[in-house]
C-alpha cells in the first residue's frame, strides 16, 4: 500500500491526517510526519498512532506522496534540505500558501506537484479545497482528490493564478463570516442579550443559514428574497446593507484578497 508523508505537523497537516484516516485511505502505520518541534510530534504519534522523525530527507526519500505542510517562510529552506531525496515518482503535494508551482520544481526538478489551497474548515471535515496540478502530476489527480476529499470538497481550476481567486474565496473565506458573526454579536449585546446569549443565537443562526442553503435547490439570493417580507424587519435591515453598498463592499474585500495572494506569490 502506498505510504504518505507530511513535512510539517501543524494545524492544517492534522486536519489532512484526521481525515485519511477517519476515512480509510491510509492506515497510520502508512504515515511519516516530520517536524522540528518534538513536543508535536509526540502528540500526533499519540493521537493517531503514526510514524514521527525530525528529518524531512527521511520522509522525502521514503513516501509515495509528499506533502509540504509548512510555513511559506521556510519553505525555501525546507526544499533545499529534501533536494535529491525524491523518487521521480513521489506526487508532491503543495499546501503552503502563495508558493507556486514553479519555486517548488525549480529546486526539486520537474516533479508531479499539486497545490492545494485548503481552508481552516477542514479542521472539523468541512473545508473548501482548490487544486491544480503540473503536467506531470495531472494524471495523479485522483490521489490528490481522494485526500481533499476526505476533509470537505474539492474543486478544481484550470491555470494555477486561479488558486489566487481560490484564496480570495474560499481560502480566506472563513474569516469574512467570522467578521459578520462577530460584529452580529456585538450589536445582539446592544439590544439587550448577554454576551453567551447574543453568541449562541449569532452562532446558530449562521449555522442555520449555511445549512440551509446547502440543502435547497435556491440560491442565497432566492433564499434571501423568501424571508424579506415587503414592508418588513428584515427589508428595513436589508436596505441598510444595500445603503452602505454591501455588495461593493464584498466585491472589492475579495479582489484585495486575491491581488494581495498574488503579490505574496512573487
Amino acid at each position: 500500500m502506498e505510504t504518505i508523508g507530511f513535512i510539517g505537523g501543524g494545524n492544517m497537516a492534522e486536519a489532512v491526517i484526521k481525515g485519511i484516516i477517519t476515512a480509510r485511505i491510509y492506515p497510520p502505520e502508512n504515515i511519516l510526519v516530520s517536524d522540528i518541534k518534538q513536543d508535536r510530534l509526540q502528540y500526533l504519534a499519540n493521537t493517531y498512532q503514526l510514524r514521527t522523525t525530525t528529518d524531512n530527507a527521511e520522509v522525502s526519500r521514503t513516501v509515495d506522496i509528499l506533502v509540504l505542510s509548512i510555513k511559506p517562510q521556510i519553505m525555501p529552506d525546507a526544499l533545499q534540505g529534501i533536494k535529491g531525496n525524491i523518487s521521480p515518482d513521489t506526487l508532491i503535494i503543495s499546501i503552503a500558501a502563495g508558493i507556486l508551482i514553479r519555486k517548488i520544481t525549480d529546486v526539486l526538478g520537474h516533479l508531479p506537484v499539486i497545490r492545494v489551497m485548503p481552508n481552516t474548515p477542514a479542521l472539523i471535515g468541512t473545508g473548501a479545497s482548490g487544486v491544480f496540478a503540473n503536467d506531470q502530476a495531472k494524471p495523479m489527480l485522483r490521489k490528490a482528490q481522494r485526500i481533499t476529499d476526505a476533509i470537505g470538497i474539492t474543486v478544481f481550476v484550470d491555470t494555477e493564478d486561479m488558486i489566487d481567486s481560490i484564496t480570495a474565496t474560499s481560502g480566506s473565506g472563513p474569516a469574512y463570516f467570522f467578521l459578520l458573526m462577530e460584529e452580529m454579536t456585538k450589536a445582539a449585546v446592544e439590544l439587550g442579550f448577554d454576551q453567551d446569549t447574543a453568541r449562541k443565537l449569532v452562532i446558530q443562526t449562521a449555522k442555520g443559514a449555511a445549512l440551509l442553503a446547502d440543502f435547497s435547490d435556491d440560491d442565497p439570493g432566492e433564499l434571501r428574497r423568501k424571508v424579506t417580507s415587503p414592508g418588513g424587519t428584515t427589508e428595513a435591515a436589508i436596505k441598510v446593507f444595500n445603503d452602505e453598498n454591501f455588495g461593493q463592499i464584498v466585491n472589492k474585500a475579495l479582489n484585495r484578497a486575491k491581488q494581495r495572494s498574488i503579490e505574496l506569490s512573487k
